[in-house]
């Protein structure tokens, strides 16, 4: 197994929880949670330090995403005690858009067919993760539909034994069509991309035409009774910041749930820290004209910052990764279109599951190298301007 282990990685990663009150818990929790943490940092136990960080995003209870066994989910557990019980799968870097933010203008080299993991060797790595704990699945790309044998591999995937949750991101462009399909296959929940509301700029950001497709295929998830379909929106100053509101306009009468996104640099998108608006800065902008804006409680796990309006029946949602980063609750890791295991989105390292899987390696063994590689996952991400200058994939090939 040394063979294997010889490619793990190391990322210069800093921990740096953040500091604020969390909006949905009382003072006397937050009181209480900072006098734990501040106690077991000073004590030098940074791992039940990095772990009771949750407290601090959220007074929610994570229990229920253990597992029962933990002898058998120890390689999901990293050396701050995080339990990664969520899975996202790229199943393909081909994609329909050309979207700006993810992919350069002059595109990309795509993985040669034969280097890509075929459907056997995908549904092999999901039940090995699944069998250790993992709940949730969460189908990426490029753009997953243009997958032909999508719809096996959520019939597969989705009666694979503990899973709970089998989600897709998708730009949209193919769902209406073969959404009742794949929700017949198991697909339980689905978020679909879209960062304008005007078709012109939708061409522009996305160098192809297919606005109507999109807002067609959200609409045909919401009569499907996918509840609530999530929109997921990038924002980028000078391009769609004007039309925030406007977003959030469609969870008045639909169970929409908005969530915008934090511009966030990856190889060839031209990341610049101008084009970042905060999510101090869109949290003002929605509430000068939605006084009755109200935060909600999350998970300790989730991604996002989600908040209610009355009288809307949908909801909206700040995913901050670039100015309030939620590293201490992160249960997440990614499985490449290549075969490449990744433990942070933003780390540039990569280990293969593919080579040992097609050089004969067991499933301990698999385990063995996933866990390594867990154990070496940091408390946080680098932060963004030590993002922007490390090398890393553009997002089509890691998955959005």
């Amino acid at each position: 197994m040394r063979r294997h282990l010889s490619k793990f990685f190391h990322c210069p990663f800093g921990f740096n929880p953040s500091n604020s009150f969390p909006l949905n818990c009382d003072m006397g929790s937050y009181c209480a949670a900072r006098s734990t943490t501040r106690q077991a940092l000073f004590s030098g136990h940074l791992n039940e330090y990095a772990t009771r960080a949750f407290a601090t995003t959220s007074c929610a209870s994570a229990s229920e995403d253990l597992p029962k066994d933990n002898s058998v989910s120890d390689m999901l557990v990293d050396s701050f005690g995080r339990l990664h019980t969520y899975l996202r799968i790229s199943l393909t870097e081909r994609c329909n858009l050309r979207c700006q933010y993810c992919m350069p203008a002059e595109g990309v080299e795509l993985t040669p067919n034969p280097q890509l993991l075929t459907k056997t060797e995908i549904l092999r790595l999901a039940n090995l993760f699944v069998s250790s704990g993992v709940t949730k699945i969460r189908l990426t790309g490029g753009e997953p539909t243009v997958r032909k044998d999508i719809e096996d591999i959520c019939l597969e995937l989705s009666n694979l034994k503990g899973l709970r949750t089998l989600s897709m991101t998708t730009n949209g462009i193919a769902l209406a069509r073969k959404l009742l399909k794949l929700k017949d296959c198991g697909l339980t929940s689905v978020n679909i991309s879209l960062d304008t509301l005007v078709p012109a700029k939708f061409e522009f950001m996305t160098r192809r035409k297919g606005h109507e497709k999109v807002m067609n295929s959200i609409n045909t998830a919401i009569d499907l009774g996918y509840n609530p379909v999530k929109v997921n929106c990038v924002v980028m100053r000078g391009f769609n910041d004007d039309e925030i509101c406007d977003f959030v306009e469609l969870t008045r009468e639909k169970p929409i749930d908005v969530r915008f996104i934090e511009f966030m640099p990856f190889d060839g998108n031209v990341w610049n820290v101008k084009k970042l608006v905060p999510y101090s800065e869109m949290l003002d902008t929605v509430m000068k004209r939605f006084s009755s804006l109200k935060r909600v409680k999350d998970h300790p796990t989730d991604t996002a910052k989600n908040f209610t309006i009355d009288g809307h029946e949908g909801r909206v949602s700040f995913i901050t990764s670039m100015t309030e980063h939620f590293c201490a609750g992160c249960n997440r890791l990614r499985l490449l279109a290549d075969g490449n295991f990744k433990v942070c989105l933003f780390g540039p390292s990569e280990v293969s599951l593919r080579d040992p899987m097609r050089g004969g390696a067991e499933d301990h063994e698999l385990r063995e190298i996933i866990g390594a590689a867990v154990k070496r996952k940091k408390a946080s991400h680098a932060g963004m301007f030590d993002i922007a200058k490390t090398a890393n994939r553009p997002m089509i090939h890691i998955g959005g």
